[in-house]
């Protein structure tokens, strides 16, 4: 005699298969009773244990899939809130990028400009500078030839007056 559910039936199955089959009674056959109502009343023992475990699994299971759905949700929604955020990210680098392009771009063209604006206070500076050197050095040159032509000029007379002048 078996004791579980799965074994009873069996048995009763069995015992079904192999009676004996009552002459003109188309499929109707004999069993031994007192068996047949004793594996069936093992079997009502058993059924209610039986179900109540198999809907203990089903319910732990059910549990089991909704938790495991719940996880699963939690992760697609945290993978695609990280998706989500890198892409901001990537949209936020690629904006720094272009506007430290164009930072970079303005400061080479202030650059250039700066540049360009010293080169050509320079060259006026100097160009001035050139001018009041130029200036400066025609002003010594005429300066000088005044000076050489009243030295000239001088030189005679001082001559002439020491001639005249007693000489102690």
């Amino acid at each position: 005699m078996g004791n579980n559910v799965q074994e009873l039936l069996e048995e009763l199955y069995s015992m079904i298969s192999g009676a004996w089959s009552v002459p003109l009674g188309a499929g109707k056959c004999v069993i031994e009773r007192d068996r047949a109502l004793d594996l069936l009343d093992q079997l009502k023992t058993q059924f209610p244990s039986e179900l109540t475990e198999a809907r203990r699994l089903t319910a732990a299971r059910n549990e089991y899939i909704a938790n495991t759905k719940r996880d699963a949700d939690a992760i697609k929604k945290a993978a695609t809130d990280r998706a989500n955020q890198m892409i901001e990210e990537q949209e936020i680098v690629q904006a720094a990028r272009q506007r430290s392009a164009m930072v970079v771009n303005e400061a080479m063209q202030k650059s250039n400009e700066l540049r360009r604006v010293a080169n050509e206070y320079a060259d006026d500076a100097l160009r001035r500078t050139e001018e009041a050197i130029t200036a400066a050095l025609n002003e010594v040159r005429n300066s000088r030839t005044r000076f050489q032509a009243v030295s000239q000029q001088a030189a005679p007379q001082a001559e002439a007056t020491e001639e005249t002048e007693p000489r102690e």
